[in-house]
């Protein structure tokens, strides 16, 4: 088996399952008892958190546990708009982000708030200058993905910082799921980043965990109220043996993390430059520095994109469509429509996202049956 679909989702490393096994038998009070058990459970819970704060260089007390990217950004932008509500009720945003960003927006403007959505130019990156036009006395947030989950796009998020520096009433979230270990820590954590949302299953932790950076000093209200666990933002009680697996991920992930990031970034020039040679195919994605180093999104033209999936898979090969949110709905990609494509050949896009697990010789595998369907899917269109 070839997996290339890891902006899906990746497989959890045999230390981390280990880690998430032990924790399991071994700390199963609850972090919140007042007895010698739970306070066990507390303090791997701290150390979990430090770990992770240390390796990105931030404050523990920054790191806020939660189940995942998806309810990180719910929670960023639903929780900045009930803290700062009372300020104003202008939301800006991009026309290319992940449905939990856009439908977190969407939801809030049926209660009364308002949004801007920037359009992005023909490589779905949006214009500073159209965000500062954007800005309103009432704009309370500023919401951003980090890389484009469809096609690699890396948004110009520390310009973003320098013009909101400007604009210091303005809560400014980054959605940075698909941004960590892949060589953009310095974009995501600069020093006007107040949010910023992160997703373990994307590296190689368990599913249903993840944290968010949460800038020292900054307000948000919580989403979810009960116990008062992490200190009253976030109550439920701590999922232990998936966060200290998530920060054994983390360690690992950002070891070697430059090796790792020129390792991705060969594989994917390595594709491309094979599948650019023919006449039917559209890329995408670009192997300069503006484009993530892990995902390539490509068309076969007069070809869907389930039909190229599926034909990969009858050869072990497992690659996806532009987004694994929406690829059983087959919705065109919602970042191609933004940037203009036109649909028949969002409709045919596929994406080829990679982990530092890939190989070369991977992708010569993959480059070889491309060859063969390539010529097969040519002689069915003729």
């Amino acid at each position: 088996m070839i997996y290339f679909d890891n902006s899906a989702t990746t497989k959890p490393d045999d230390s981390v399952v280990a880690t998430y096994d032990k924790v399991s038998k071994d700390f199963w009070g609850n972090p919140s008892s007042l007895h010698q058990f739970g306070e066990q459970s507390f303090n791997l819970l701290e150390q979990s958190r430090s770990q992770i704060a240390k390796l990105l260089g931030v404050l523990p007390s920054e790191i806020l546990f939660t189940s995942g990217g998806t309810e990180g950004d719910n929670w960023a932008i639903k929780g900045t708009a009930m803290e700062k509500r009372a300020y104003g009720n202008h939301i800006i945003t991009s026309a290319v982000e992940h449905p939990a960003v856009k439908n977190s927006i969407e939801q809030l403007t049926q209660l009364g708030f308002e949004a801007t959505y920037l359009p992005v130019d023909d490589e779905g990156r949006i214009s500073v200058e159209d965000l500062r036009k954007a800005i309103r006395p009432s704009t309370i947030l500023v919401s951003i993905m980090a890389v484009n989950n469809e096609i690699g796009t890396i948004q110009p998020i520390k310009e973003v910082a320098e013009l909101l520096k400007d604009y210091p009433n303005i809560s400014y979230h980054i959605d940075a799921v698909q941004g960590i270990g892949k060589g953009i820590h310095d974009l995501i954590f600069n020093d006007r980043v107040d949010f910023a949302t992160f997703s373990g299953h994307k590296f190689h932790a368990p599913r249903g965990v993840g944290f968010m950076y949460k800038r020292s000093g900054k307000k948000i209200a919580p989403l979810i109220t009960g116990g008062g666990q992490e200190r009253n933002l976030r109550s439920s009680t701590e999922n232990l043996p998936a966060i200290a697996a998530m920060a054994r991920a983390v360690r690992l992930l950002l070891d070697d993390q430059d090796k790792k990031v020129a390792k991705q970034l060969e594989i994917k020039q390595n594709i491309l430059s094979h599948i650019s040679q023919f006449d039917k195919v559209k890329i995408f994605s670009k192997d300069n520095t503006g484009f993530a180093p892990h995902i390539l999104c490509f068309a076969i033209l007069g070809v869907r994109g389930e039909t190229v999936v599926h034909a990969f898979e009858s050869f072990g090969i497992y690659i996806s469509t532009t987004s694994a949110c929406s690829s059983k709905r087959h919705v065109a990609s919602g970042t191609l429509s933004a940037m203009k494509v036109d649909e028949d050949e969002s409709t045919s896009a596929v994406r080829i996202s990679l982990d530092e697990h890939n190989s070369l010789e991977e992708a010569n595998k993959f480059n070889e049956v491309f060859d063969e369907l390539y010529e097969r899917f040519k002689k069915i269109n003729s």
